[in-house]
């Protein structure tokens, strides 16, 4: 069996799915929860059982026979891009989602050559202040809007 760029995908999708299976037994469950049909842990674990099988007929059967080729790929912005997420990581809770989302929109789409500053605002902000207000007002899920300087004591 040689290793073709689909099998390659299917190793790595199956050593995902797998982890993201084991990690998901992690998730603590209420008392009452444990004996229900459907729980924290259950989309998960469906999603990680769906991702094994598909990992594996994607090994097992035959796919293309094209070898991987890593030339001719933009591996710079590839870094720049996992730096980037890493960074608005570390930043959404100091600065708060909407300041530190629009920054990661807006660097993102400076990264792939958006160069004029008022369209990188105008394509950012309003899509995180939606999806914020979505978010807070109609799912009702807290998310911290501001920089944690920025909130008023009371």
């Amino acid at each position: 069996m040689s290793m073709s760029k689909d099998r390659i995908g299917g190793v790595l999708l199956l050593v995902f799915c797998l982890t993201y299976g084991l990690l998901s037994q992690q998730i603590t469950l209420l008392p009452f929860q444990e004996n229900v049909a459907f729980h924290a842990r259950t989309m998960p674990e469906v999603l990680s059982v769906l991702g094994i099988g598909l990992a594996v007929l994607i090994i097992v059967f035959p796919g293309s026979d094209k070898k991987l080729e890593l030339a001719g790929y933009n591996w710079i912005s590839c870094a720049l891009f996992l730096g980037l997420m890493s960074l608005y990581g570390l930043t959404i809770r100091p600065l708060g989602f909407i300041l530190s989302t629009s920054l990661f929109l807006m660097i993102g789409f400076w990264l792939l050559g958006e160069r004029k500053p008022l369209l990188l605002i105008l394509a950012s902000v309003p899509l995180v202040v939606l999806f914020w207000v979505l978010m807070t007002q109609g799912l009702d899920v807290f998310i911290e809007p501001l920089p944690a300087f920025m909130k008023s004591e009371g």
